[in-house]
């Protein structure tokens, strides 16, 4: 009975700070909810800057860039990205097609584009070019239904790839992104983790990337995600912008279809 009675105890003890560190974050995130609030908004202010000058050494701007939708239409095309581009042969997210028109548009090698593509919080520093123009590009379909296409036999074979990466364990640890990913309830202390699996779930996390990390200090894009969550494995960098990482957020975004764009997004 005396063991019965300590075992109690001990459970309420720690039940009880868990329940109070349930409560603060929930306070935390209806704080967060406040979009006016949102710093991502400079960001984004900072990213139609960017757009619309000329730079580079054609001394172009990005206005005439093709999201897909036809040159210089950015209405509603991150809803439908990533997207098969015939002038690439490719299958491209928002970012690597960022990168593609800088290079084409204004002259930029690919090397001065991909030179500095995430910010470093441990310095402070604030957006990057490619960040803030993919918070801006991306800020244009706000409110609309995620909605990637899948008709070229290119964005069926990337999905296919993203979801065979997304399952596949890898690495010193032997992880995989469905070890964290593909079950309700789990957490990583007090952070709950998404399930992809879950529609609901997987429709309200990708309906807020781009996101305002507060952690960070920045507007993080889904690139930075796939390259955090790789570096959170131990396993070796992922590219910015390569087949693999264009793949797993094809199969993220595919995964969310028919949820809503709520953007930008804050986290923790």
């Amino acid at each position: 009975m005396k063991y019965k009675a300590m075992s109690l105890g001990v459970a309420l003890a720690l039940a009880v700070p868990l329940a109070w560190g349930e409560a603060s974050v929930e306070e935390y995130r209806a704080a967060l909810a406040d979009k006016d609030a949102n710093p991502g908004l400079l960001t984004i202010d900072k990213g139609e800057i960017l757009f619309k000058e000329k730079r580079g050494p054609k001394n172009a701007s990005l206005e005439k860039c093709d999201f897909g939708l036809g040159a210089g239409k950015i209405k509603g095309a991150y809803a439908q990205m990533p997207r098969y581009f015939k002038d690439t042969n490719r299958v491209q997210d928002v970012e690597s097609r960022l990168v593609t028109c800088m290079v084409k548009l204004q002259g930029f090698t690919e090397a001065e584009v991909k030179t500095h593509v995430f910010a470093d919080q441990r310095s402070n520093e604030g957006n990057t070019d490619l960040e803030a123009l993919t918070a801006y590009v991306a800020y244009q379909s706000n409110g609309m239904e995620i909605n990637p296409p899948l008709k070229h036999p290119m964005e069926k074979e990337t999905l296919s790839l993203g979801e065979a990466l997304f399952w596949r364990r890898t690495g010193p640890m032997d992880f995989a992104c469905s070890t964290c990913h593909a079950e309700d309830g789990k957490r990583i202390r007090l952070q709950p983790l998404l399930n992809v699996l879950n529609k609901k779930d997987i429709q309200a996390t990708m309906g807020a990337w781009p996101t305002y990390r507060v952690s960070h200090g920045v507007v993080r894009t889904m690139e930075h995600r796939m390259w955090d969550c790789n570096w959170q494995m131990r396993t070796p960098d992922i590219d910015y912008g390569s087949p693999a990482a264009v793949a797993l957020i094809a199969y993220l975004t595919h995964q969310a279809s028919g949820g809503v764009y709520d953007l930008p997004g804050m986290k923790r």
